[in-house]
């Protein structure tokens, strides 16, 4: 009616009917455009604030004093970095729902959030561990992965929208909920266990930091959350299928994305398995558990690359660079955990 009403008068050359009936139509517009101009505001203000770029600082500095507290034993620069991120996983969960609220979504929709939600799903586990353990190795995990994966979605939202419009298939929230998150935490776990080992190895091979009681507790720390993460990625896993099965009517087929998954779940069978058979001790589990990393990449980001497939999301050089680089940098750490005992500071005799 508006419409007609403004073509009218713009025919008849009336220009006060005209304006009346714009904005009479503006008018009406308001109340229909309040939710979805409130919902923009409020998206403002959360790019404004950068949650997740303050946590980066504060995951940086709570590392630092967790690192500097292994030489001087300072039980007050632990303290420090406990606080630290606990600040920063505050702000790290706060980000996080509030991306959620605006999505009206569950936590994981695109590569850019299971970037953001890996990283607080590991930064939760190393608290954790350093409740129990209290040994600034907790700490340094969740700050050390807590920032990787920020720089990480950091470097995806330089793609694009990081709420982009949801793909058809991925448009419902119990399997997102379900399937994705529970696929997530097995991500988040394994990049956990592997960087523990990274750790074992960094501090064995070129400091005199790590003793018998050091190495045992990261073992154990190691070996649990191999565990957790074997659990979360089998009922991902078999969540996906039944997920696949509703959307394409069959329960698995040898896609890339779910061959990836699948590989995690038999990686992480195959380390528990070698440590039952007594196969592998101490340091086998802590090399099996950097291949981890490995894996955990190739299925997070790898398939996607391949351009193939029903999880195929587009290659770009600069992630694939960036992947190589990381494979490489796991395999080189792995070599270095082959040294014999009498090359690692930790181990030499005076």
């Amino acid at each position: 009616r508006d419409y007609a009403t403004m073509a009218g008068a713009l025919a008849a050359n009336h220009p006060s009917e005209f304006n009346a009936a714009l904005q009479e139509y503006t008018a009406s517009l308001i109340p229909a455009q309040a939710r979805a101009m409130n919902k923009a505001r409020w998206e403002v203000f959360f790019n404004r604030m950068e949650p997740f770029y303050h946590a980066m600082v504060l995951y940086i500095l709570a590392g630092l004093l967790a690192v500097f507290s292994w030489f001087n034993l300072s039980e007050t620069l632990r303290r420090s970095a406990v606080g630290l991120i606990g600040l920063a996983f505050v702000i790290h969960t706060a980000g996080l729902i509030f991306r959620m609220v605006l999505e009206g979504r569950p936590p994981v929709t695109n590569l850019y959030s299971s970037a953001i939600f890996i990283g607080w799903g590991a930064v939760l586990l190393g608290m954790i561990l350093e409740k129990f353990y209290k040994n600034g190795i907790g700490c340094v995990a969740s700050a050390g992965i807590g920032f990787l994966t920020l720089i990480i979605a950091h470097h995806l939202a330089l793609e694009g929208d990081t709420m982009e419009m949801m793909r058809a298939v991925l448009d419902t929230n119990f399997w997102l909920a379900t399937h994705v998150v529970a696929v997530t935490v097995g991500y988040s776990s394994t990049f956990v266990a592997g960087f523990l080992a990274l750790v074992y190895i960094l501090r064995g091979v070129f400091t005199k930091t790590l003793d018998a009681d050091t190495g045992k507790s990261l073992a154990r720390m190691i070996y649990g959350i191999v565990c957790f993460a074997t659990l979360f990625s089998f009922v991902g896993t078999v969540l996906g299928g039944i997920w696949a099965d509703q959307s394409w009517g069959r329960f698995w087929g040898w896609d890339p994305k779910e061959n990836g998954a699948l590989i995690i779940v038999l990686w992480n069978a195959l380390i528990l398995h070698l440590r039952w058979g007594g196969f592998i001790r101490e340091r086998g589990l802590v090399l099996c558990a950097i291949g981890g990393n490995i894996v955990t990449s190739w299925s997070w980001f790898g398939v996607n690359m391949l351009g193939i497939g029903l999880h195929s999301y587009g290659f770009t050089d600069a992630a694939f660079q960036w992947l190589v680089l990381f494979v490489v940098s796991q395999l080189a750490l792995i070599a270095l955990g082959l040294l014999p005992a009498r090359l690692w500071r930790s181990f030499r005799r005076p």
